[in-house]
């Protein structure tokens, strides 16, 4: 199962780009989300993503459902380079701050508490 779930993360980067898919995310992570073939500027779908990222994402999935992963290190790692604290990447990712704390040190090269930086450095790490 979890391969199935990077494929779509995979997939979903390359369609989207970081941005639009922390933004899918933060829309509609953890959803079943139903693609329609055409999307209005008024359907939920482009008010998050936008016009343009909407119509990529019809494109290449109109007519199914899919499950909108919640990439919680990909937003944790975004959230970090953006200088926000632990406690309001935990508000953001809905998870308790030993949550973010948890994440952080799953990974290879963990960025220093309150650290803001270059965020097109982050590792995709998932």
């Amino acid at each position: 199962m979890r391969d199935g779930r990077e494929h779509l993360t995979r997939d979903l980067i390359a369609l989207l780009g970081i941005d639009g898919l922390i933004a899918l995310a933060e829309a509609f992570g953890g959803q079943r989300l139903y693609v329609p073939q055409a999307i209005p500027d008024d359907h939920v779908i482009a008010k998050a993503l936008g016009k343009d990222l909407a119509a990529k994402i019809s494109d290449r999935y109109s007519r199914f459902s899919i499950r909108v992963p919640m990439v919680r290190k990909i937003r944790a790692q975004r959230y970090r380079a953006d200088g926000l604290s632990n406690a309001r990447i935990a508000k953001k990712l809905g998870i308790t701050e030993p949550g973010v704390d948890y994440i952080f040190s799953t990974l290879d090269n963990p960025p220093a508490k309150g650290a803001g930086g270059d965020s097109a450095q982050l590792s995709l790490e998932f």
